[in-house]
């Protein structure tokens, strides 16, 4: 039996690079998927990208149905999920993949990109994430994959709104997952490096091969399985490797009554050389830093 047999997916953006590469090994191992991506462009015979991964899954034995909407529509997010329990039944696993770039140096940023960069990658994720997490809350079970970027972690140079989008998207998924955990709905996010439509043109040729999509597909399988229990974790992957990443405060030092820069720099200085702290949520977060210092 396969890990995903009888489990139902939403994968957003699923018609190219990377949805495509989630959609197909979910299929593969055994999950019936609900394939979104944007009906931008069509062939002669009026079928997109979505069409052409579901025929693929479909002609290797698998499930799936194609989705043609724009996910910052709110519309979108309850068709993906009515097509889901209306066909299978069930909703067990919700991959937003779904984003665009919208490169444009910071000082230059136009309300309109920095807005339609937004309503892609930050609210599409969250209108599709929230449609799906009601459902599982309810049936008590449900995985939930977020793909973001190690923008979001970094910040990057040209990108400004696709890295404040991916920053976004990191803080939601960890938000979802200490919401969703006592319901048995698990969040993790992704960070992957890979090779796409989106980022082969400045993609250093030694590296393009070696990043192939499919090769960070495994952990959305992983993160996706049933009997997983991972959750609030920040997983950076390319190729035949992975990082763990995560949200670090340093240790704490005390303020003085009135600070010179030298004497911020030496506090920062000194936090950094302390004890790391990480947490589940921002609450955990207050309640330590605010008992050291009562």
């Amino acid at each position: 039996m396969s890990t995903l047999d009888g489990q139902v997916a939403i994968v957003t953006g699923g018609g190219k690079g990377l949805g495509r590469a989630f959609a197909i090994h979910l299929a593969e191992l055994g999950a019936a998927v609900v394939v979104n991506n944007r009906n931008r462009v069509v062939d002669a015979d009026g079928r997109s990208a979505a069409d052409y991964v579901v025929d693929e899954i479909v002609a290797a034995g698998g499930r799936a149905v194609a989705n043609y909407g724009d996910v910052s529509d709110p519309a979108t997010a309850d068709a993906l999920v009515a097509a889901a329990l209306d066909t299978w039944g069930r909703l067990d696993i919700c991959v937003t993949s779904a984003a665009i770039s919208g490169p444009q140096m910071f000082h230059s940023t136009t309300a309109d990109n920095f807005a339609h960069v937004m309503a892609i990658n930050v609210t599409g994720t969250a209108l599709v994430t929230a449609a799906s997490m009601k459902v599982m809350r309810e049936a008590g079970r449900g995985r939930i994959i977020m793909i973001a970027s190690t923008a979001g972690l970094h910040g990057e140079p040209t990108v400004s709104a696709y890295a404040a989008s991916k920053g976004a998207i990191i803080a939601l998924a960890r938000t979802a997952a200490a919401e969703g955990a006592r319901r048995g709905v698990l969040t993790n996010v992704l960070l992957p490096y890979a090779t796409t439509q989106m980022t082969e043109e400045g993609m250093d040729p030694r590296f393009a091969e070696a990043m192939r999509a499919e090769l960070v597909a495994p952990v959305v399988g992983a993160l996706a399985d049933p009997t997983s229990t991972i959750n609030g974790q920040v997983i950076v992957a390319a190729g035949s490797g992975m990082r763990v990443a995560d949200s670090v405060e340093g240790g704490t030092v005390m303020l003085t009554d009135s600070l010179t820069p030298d004497d911020l720099q030496s506090l920062i200085d000194k936090s950094r050389a302390g004890s790391p702290h990480t947490y589940e949520h921002a609450l955990e977060a207050f309640k330590d830093f605010a008992s050291e210092l009562v």
